[in-house]
Formats: C-alpha cells, structure tokens, sequence
C-alpha cells in the first residue's frame, strides 16, 4: 500500500499543545523525547468473508531500547511520573501522523489501545484528540479506542463517562482482549461496545477444543445480539479461520493474515488468503444471501456528520428527513464511512414535537441535544449469515424494527420484521423443492453442490462416503415397498444421529443410495472410519426388526432374482465406498471423483466388512475405472 508523503510540519509531535505539555515541573519533557524514539506497527484486521480491510491496529515498538521489557513496565513508570495521560496523548498524534500516511486513509479506522488507567490519570483533559484529528484532516469515526480486560474500570464511576463520551463523539469504542481479565460481562454491559476483540486464548487451538468452542460461539451469539461487532484477534492457521467463519464473527486479526510491520508499504487494502479461502466455500454464496439481498429495502439513512460543512448533522436534519418521508418511523444512522449506528425512531422524538416549545428547545444548540442522544439500538447482521441466525437475533427483542444488513460493515440494506418471514419461507420452500420426500434429506443437486465445494477446497481434508444397501431389491420383492421405505428412512435416521454436527453433511441420492461427506476439522481419519463401521453394524442389527420370524431365524430369505429365478439372499445390509481426499493434494475434476467412488463402491459390495477405504490415488484409479 503506497505511503502518502507527510507534511513537513507532521514529522515529529505537533508544537499547537506543548505548552500544555510543559505547563508544570513533572518530567514530561523527558517523557517527549522517549515518545519520539518509539514507533508503532500496524496489523491488519480483516473482513471474515472476503479479505477486506477494516483497519489496522497500532502496536507501540521500540520500547525496549529504552530499558522496558514490555509495555506494561513502560506505561507503569510513566503513571507514577503522572504523565500518563499527556505522554497516550503524543503517542495518539505519533500513531494518527503515521496512520495518514497509509494511501486512501480515510477508508480505514486506526484501532488504538488506550491505557485504561489514562482516564484515571488527574492530568486528563476532554477534547484534546478532536483537535489533533481536525489538523490531520480525520474525523473522529476513524478511531477505535481499544481498552482492555486486563486492567480494571469502574463501571459505575466518572470512567463510564469519560467512555461515553467517546462514543458520543461518534469515536468507536472496542473491549479488547475479551474473556482474558476483570469483569467482561459487566464491561460489555456498561460500555456498549462497537466491538469486541475475543482473546488469543480462547482462539489458540479452538478446532480442538470442546469448552473454548462453547465460549466463543455463547459469546459470539451475545454480542450479535447486542448489535456488537466481532474480531477475533490471534488467528494462526486455517483451522482457527474455518471455525471462526463457521460461529460467525465478523472480522479476523492475526500472524494467518499478516504480522504487524513497521513499513506502511507492506500494508494491503484486501488480504488475498481470506478471500480464496472464503470462495473455496462455495456454500457460503447461499440462497439466504440471495433472498436477503432480494427482500431487504435499501431505506436512506441519515449520517450523524457532514462531511462539507464538517459538523454533526443537526435535528433540524432530521425532521426534515421525517417530514419528506411520511410513511418512514424510522431511519437508520450511519457514520461517515457508513457503518451503522442503529436507528432514529420518530417516537422518540414526539415527547418533543408535540409539546409547546419542545421542537424549538431541540432546535436550541445550548440545550446541547444532538442526533446521537435520539440513536437508539438495532440488530445488525452480515448479508452473509443464514437466515435462521439473524432470525435469532431478531426473537430477542418483540419490538425491533427489524435487522440492519451491513457487507464488509457498511451498511446495505434494512431488512424488515415482515420481509424477514418471506425470507424463511421462501427458503424453507427451496429447500423442501430439493429434499428426498422420504428422509426429508438434501437431495442431488445439494450434493453435487456440496461435493464441488469441497473438491474445490483442496487445503482441507475431506472424506466422503457413498452408502448402498445390499439385497433391497429381493427385500423389496418380498415385503413390499411400504416395508422397503421402513428400511431406508431406518437407515436415514442412523445416520442423523450419528453424524449430527456441523463437519459432517448427509444426503439421500435416491431409492438405497446414501451420501456423507466430512471436513476433517478436529477429527482423526481413523475415528471417521469407525465411526462409518459403526453406522453399518448398527443399520445390520435393527433392520432384523423389519423381517418376520422365520427369515430371522433362518438369516435369509427366498426370493426371486433378476431372472426370475427363486433362491435364498442374505438379510440386509448397507456397502460403504471410503474416498479419503488429503489437504493440500492436486485438483480434481467431478468426473474424476466419480470415477473413484464408483470403483470404491464396486470393490465394497465385494467386501467381508462391507466397506472399502480408498485414499487419494487419482491418476491409476481414474484409468482403470475407465478400462472397466
């Protein structure tokens, strides 16, 4: 990413507040001098779904030629000096002067960590930022303080305030380090975060671990609820991303994507690795982000600043806003780079319209009411979710308008209550249209798109399972077809209860025919494949229930055969054809793919055990399928 040249009067800290720096004896000049040595990296934070930059996040380097070991000991002395405050405060402008430099800035947001204790600090001072931003030409919505868990915040003290004012000021406000320190429920109560940030923790090995998946998808679940935005912060392979895609958090940070760099140059708009990734899960490009971009209205929102005139939009906007839609109850609000807020209701604004002089006192800049006193919460929801999620989020709270629908956290649409219920239904209609009528199970065409997908993926691990009864034609022959449906939905319900998590897709091909399909997320192949002799032992054991009392006894049945001729078969039981596909191998075509589960299941109806394991030998297997 190209740097933008700086001012020459931005190289080192602005002069415009030194003499608040230097009203009094404290060391603060020395203090200047270290925060003109240090530096920051910055990292990426990115769009979950397709690489896009939100911002970056600067982290303070060179400490340690001062003699800090880590951050921490830097701040903790600069504290007891009583410096805190004004030394976060060069630091800001060092981080906002560089931030600038980034090419097209403005469409960014610098996440910045703020010492908690600086809000504590007796030298702090309101409204010093506003005035760096306003020389660097930025508005405040492109700053995100980020405070941590780990050092403690009285929520019930001048501290909350401080904080609200920030958000006020329509500066976003992020808990970082979530589920790592002091009172994190109580913090994200008070505060009302824009964003939560979940710990490296909880992410570090998630795939693998049942209680951090619990907590991480409880607190991903809550915090959509509450209209927050989710980064998870300390994402290192493509196991944590899969996962973290899959609870649905909004945005990754992380050594997988890129690790903080000095060089401004080596910073990206869109991060390339998220985005294959994220196309390789052709499942994503669903019928739910379809209907949704289908039902949603796109409703103009009302921005809380003007960019021209470069302050907050007055009240006065907003009943004119009202006034010229008068079927509208509501509007959404956005900031400058339009990312939602929540919405404007005309309700709130009645208690003042229709008294004498209420109107009027909102019109009155001295009463000090402005656009964001009337904001007022609403779900918000990535086009990409599923329906059902957003649904959720939706039941939560019987009096919401609706859900506002953002892609790469801007705002697109607004999906209402009424188009919410057309949504499911016509999805529930699609899916019906393409499920087995007996098992209710997805049928071809969700197969062969599950199948592609996955072919298409070729840095996961899959393995895939063609199942086929044995003997259901004589079965059929002789008990008829309304016992031979008592078979296949017996098997069908196996293999839900037995496969029923979200690595593992089930499909009905038709009559016998029975597919599975399994992402190797957290799971050894050899636990698949016994897992597969289990479903068929168990399918060999209750489906002599179907049978009367002679066959039973005897393990067979008379029948007829293709010909017509009369003779004894076995009882049923299913074939299972085994194609184990390794990460990281070559690329196949459908056909190619075909070609191996027809010659697993070939050699699977022959098999003692009746199951046959082939792993990914492409180029022999395909030429000898085509020999036969």
């Amino acid at each position: 990413m190209k740097e933008q040249t700086a001012p020459e009067n931005t190289k080192t800290l602005h002069n415009s507040h030194l003499s608040f720096l230097m009203e009094d004896s404290m060391p603060i000049d020395e203090w200047q001098k270290t925060a003109e040595n240090l530096d920051f990296a910055f990292q990426p934070i990115v769009n979950i779904h397709n690489g896009s930059c939100l911002g970056f996040e600067a982290l303070l380097r060179n400490y340690q030629d001062f003699g800090f070991p880590t951050i921490q000991d830097l701040f903790d002395s600069v504290y007891n000096d009583g410096c805190l405050f004004r030394f976060d405060l060069m630091l800001r402008e060092k981080a906002i002067q560089k931030f600038k430099r980034i090419n097209e800035f403005h469409r960014f947001k610098l996440f910045f960590n703020l010492e908690n204790r600086v809000i504590l600090s007796g030298d702090y001072k309101s409204g010093l930022t506003s005035e760096i931003l306003k020389r660097y030409n930025m508005l405040p919505d492109s700053v995100c303080f980020e405070i941590s868990e780990r050092h403690k915040i009285d929520c019930t003290s001048n501290d909350l305030m401080i904080l609200k004012n920030y958000k006020k000021q329509t500066y976003k406000i992020a808990i970082d380090d979530f589920g790592s320190g002091y009172s994190g429920l109580q913090l994200l109560y008070y505060t009302e975060p824009d964003y939560i940030k979940i710990d490296r923790f909880f992410i570090s090995g998630i795939e693998a671990d049942s209680k951090k998946k619990l907590f991480v998808a409880k607190v991903v679940n809550l915090a959509h609820i509450l209209g927050i935005t989710v980064i998870a912060e300390g994402i290192e392979n493509e196991k944590e991303y899969y996962f973290c895609k899959e609870i649905n958090c909004d945005f990754v940070q992380g050594y997988f994507i890129q690790k903080p760099v000095l060089d401004i140059d080596e910073l990206c708009d869109s991060y390339e690795i998220i985005r294959t990734l994220s196309l390789r899960d052709k499942r994503n490009i669903t019928i739910d982000r379809q209907l949704i971009n289908e039902k949603m209205e796109y409703i103009e929102p009302i921005c809380v600043y003007n960019h021209e005139k470069r302050y907050f939009t007055e009240l006065s906007s907003v009943f004119e806003a009202f006034r010229r839609n008068k079927t509208k109850t509501f509007f959404p609000v956005v900031n400058s780079h339009n990312e939602p807020l929540g919405i404007i209701r005309e309700q709130e604004l009645k208690e003042y319209v229709y008294s004498k002089y209420g109107k009027d006192l909102l019109m009155n800049r001295t009463i000090g009411k402005t656009t964001m006193d009337f904001v007022v919460k609403c779900y918000i929801s990535d086009i990409n979710n599923k329906i059902e999620k957003i649904l959720e989020y939706f039941a939560v709270d019987e009096n919401s308008e609706g859900i506002i629908i953002t892609e790469n956290g801007r705002y697109v649409g607004f999906l209402s209550s009424r188009a919410l219920i057309r949504v499911l239904n016509e999805k529930n209609i699609a899916i019906a249209r393409d499920q087995n009528p007996l098992t209710k199970l997805p049928g071809n065409t969700i197969i062969n798109e599950y199948i592609e997908s996955a072919l298409e993926d070729t840095l996961s691990t899959y393995i895939f399972v063609y199942f086929d009864f044995d003997n259901f034609k004589p079965f059929n022959d002789k008990y008829g077809f309304r016992q031979g449906d008592r078979a296949i939905l017996l098997f069908a319900d196996i293999l839900k209860k037995s496969m029923n998590t979200g690595d593992f897709f089930i499909g009905h091909i038709g009559g016998d025919d029975f597919f599975a399909g399994i992402k190797i997320n957290g799971y050894e192949s050899n636990h698949v494949i016994n897992l597969i002799k289990d479903i068929i032992f168990k399918f060999r054991s209750d489906v002599t229930s179907l049978y009367d009392a002679q066959d039973r006894r005897r393990g067979y049945i008379i029948s007829v055969d293709r010909d017509g001729i009369e003779k004894a078969f076995p009882l049923l039981t299913v074939s299972a054809a085994v194609v184990c596909l390794p990460a990281h191998r070559e690329k196949i075509t459908l056909d190619e793919f075909g070609a191996m589960i027809a010659k697993a299941k070939k050699e699977a109806k022959t098999s003692r055990e009746g199951i046959v394991c082939k792993p990914f030998d492409l180029r022999p297997m395909y030429r000898c399928a085509n020999d036969m």
